[in-house]
């Protein structure tokens, strides 16, 4: 079997990932990026008294065994959150599958590790009185006001992630149907309820962009621009955010993340279907909007905690 460097393995398996499955760039980027974190573990730690200069390199990929990657589990488990172990380990698996199907190795030593035991964890989120603040907080009055206004009214009336928001086009937003064509994970796309007030704040800013700017609605390009003209990014966002928060005297850190958290939370407070929101986040499995569940069950057991006279 001929000895194919490690690194030469880990970037043709995240081509095929981009190729083959249609991974987004972010998502190809976190496998190698965990992978990479391996085979220097490997280096370091398993395959440094191999002879010569390449070291790990030119190693034997079918001598990676449960136990090597065991170790690579403890050492990760002084420094990582149980998630990040989590998805560290399915991205070995995955990657192990790969060479299955090339013919490099016979069976899959991640297989035999169990995925540590994850924490719940409860979404953060605002409360409704917190999130109209934070969106009535906005002001109105330049063309970035505008664009800020509707950049967080989008995010909170359709639930959208911060991706898929920075990557929507002009023609990507349907007016008339009051909608959002939406290129979620993977290059699924799906079509996303958007509400009037953030249809209006989306109309009005694009408005007044037209007069400043000339640009028209109906051209094609990034729906929400930086101060350049170019298509804003999701840290940019991220930042603006972090100045709205602190300056309507919210206290708690906010990222663009929380609003999608309290667009799920509030539906599902008001009665939505599950499977509806999970339509709606594009989430493909119903266990990852279940998570939102908690949000609602925890504050139904704090009001009868107070309210009822027998406890």
């Amino acid at each position: 079997m001929s000895l194919v460097p490690l690194q030469d393995l880990i970037h043709s398996f995240v081509e095929t990932l981009s190729a083959e499955k249609g991974y987004s760039e972010n998502t190809c980027r976190g496998y190698r990026r965990d992978l990479d974190e391996f085979s220097s573990y490997l280096s370091e730690r398993h395959f440094e008294d191999t002879p010569g200069t390449e070291k790990f390199y030119r190693f034997d990929v079918s001598e990676i065994d449960s136990i090597a990657i065991r170790g690579y589990l403890g050492y990760l488990h002084k420094r990582n959150k149980k998630t990040t172990i989590a998805r560290k380990l399915s991205a070995l698996r995955s990657f192990f599958r790969y060479l299955i199907k090339r013919g490099l190795v016979e069976e899959n030593p991640a297989d035999a590790i169990v995925t540590p035991k994850q924490d719940k964890t409860i979404p953060e989120y605002l409360p409704v009185d917190e999130m109209f603040r934070l969106l009535d907080s906005i002001r109105s009055g330049s063309l970035l006001d505008l664009r800020n206004r509707a950049i967080f009214e989008t995010l909170y009336s359709s639930g959208i992630r911060i991706s898929e928001l920075v990557g929507m086009n002009t023609f990507d937003v349907d007016f008339n149907r009051a909608t959002l064509r939406v290129l979620g994970k993977g290059n699924k796309e799906r079509i996303a309820p958007i509400g009037r007030k953030a249809l209006q704040a989306i109309a009005h800013y694009r408005e007044q962009l037209q007069v400043e700017c000339g640009t028209h609605l109906e051209v094609s390009g990034p729906l929400f621009l930086n101060k350049n003209k170019g298509r804003l990014s999701a840290r940019s966002i991220a930042r603006i955010l972090d100045d709205l928060v602190k300056a309507c005297g919210i206290l708690k850190p906010i990222s663009p993340h929380t609003l999608r958290h309290t667009f799920a939370t509030h539906m599902l407070d008001a009665g939505a279907d599950l499977r509806v929101v999970q339509e709606l986040l594009g989430h493909k499995s119903l266990s990852t909007t279940q998570r939102y569940t908690h949000v609602s069950i925890d504050r139904l057991m704090e009001t009868y905690d107070k309210a009822h006279p027998r406890k």
